[in-house]
């Protein structure tokens, strides 16, 4: 237990942080809440003495809250994200029991968005070699090898929620003609629309993936998208790991079936195979997409408000529809 005494742990909702949380969001939650964190998997038999009072549970966008935990809840009320993505939420059962889930949108599409620019620049202009080039005194022995122009080129965006048009309003700064896939069209864009993923990457020079995740959208970027992008054509996943089928990933980059891939999700974080690790035409980083402190801390006060809302008797800020 953290964050309380016994002599006013009665007085407090006692909530279920069933993820690492930031420090600054832990300790609002401490001065408010009695926390138990994690100890559903590090000490069962206390989570067993305590799960009838857990009124809330606090997630960050990789927990996994399955029907299973949630049924070793009993007086559960609410369940707060900390991160737009919820695919590791079952949504449905929560409903089921009139528990409302809440996730923080918005406050962090600017991030994904500036990340989602950065690594196809980078995987383009191959920042990160040119980096390693001249740290390793190559330099010296000849030219660095010609690179890939984005200004002018077309892009297409896998998903054209907020973080997609967000990405597609940075695109248009460099002149690229934007169009993207998603389950329907989107009559607030005017961007080109193309059914599936795969007649869009035929059409497109960059492939940046940010749909959701889930079961609905896992592997959707395989072999056949792959193929259809092209021995000059470029991924960019700021989405989920579920939904590139990775060992298909490998196996393009590996061929030359497509140029290079740029990826700050994978599919068993935060493990990376080696295979990516060690290629040349790839640019990685460890999911950084909201990583910034300015973000991070307006995540965590979206997450903490929604609690205090519920908790208060106040409309919850950002639920969850489905």
């Amino acid at each position: 237990m953290t964050g309380t005494s016994a002599s006013n742990a009665t007085a407090r909702p006692e909530l279920l942080a069933v993820a690492p949380l930031m420090p600054f969001l832990m300790e609002a939650l401490c001065r408010e809440y009695t926390v138990h964190d994690r100890i559903h998997v590090s000490d069962p038999a206390a989570f067993a003495e305590v799960a009838p009072r857990i009124r809330g549970v606090v997630a960050n966008g990789e927990a996994k809250v399955p029907r299973e935990l949630i049924a070793q809840l009993p007086a559960l009320e609410v369940i707060s994200v900390f991160g737009v993505g919820y695919d590791g939420i079952d949504v449905a059962a929560a409903h089921e029991r009139g528990v409302p889930v809440t996730n923080t949108p918005e406050v962090l599409n600017d991030d994904v968005a500036d990340l989602a620019i950065g690594l196809m620049l980078a995987v383009a202009r191959r920042i990160p070699q040119a980096d390693r080039f001249v740290r390793g005194n190559e330099w010296p022995k000849g030219p660095i090898a010609l690179a890939r122009k984005v200004t002018g080129s077309r892009l297409g965006i896998v998903g054209m929620g907020r973080i997609g048009q967000a990405i597609a309003h940075r695109a248009g700064a460099f002149g690229m003609d934007i169009a993207y896939t998603a389950r329907s069209p989107r009559g607030n864009v005017n961007y080109t629309y193309y059914p599936d993923a795969a007649s869009l990457a035929s059409a497109v020079d960059f492939l940046i993936v940010i749909t959701p995740g889930g079961a609905a959208t896992r592997g959707m970027i395989d072999a056949r998208v792959l193929k259809a992008l092209g021995p000059e054509g470029y991924l960019v996943n700021v989405a989920r790991g579920s939904v590139v089928d990775e060992p298909a990933l490998i196996e393009a980059l590996r061929g030359g079936v497509i140029a290079g891939a740029a990826l700050d999700v994978f599919a068993n974080e935060p493990q990376v195979p080696e295979a990516l690790r060690e290629m040349s035409n790839v640019v990685l980083t460890p999911h950084i997409g909201s990583g910034t402190r300015q973000t991070r801390e307006a995540m965590g006060r979206l997450t903490f408000d929604n609690l205090r809302a519920h908790f208060t008797g106040a409309p919850l800020l950002t639920p969850v529809d489905a």
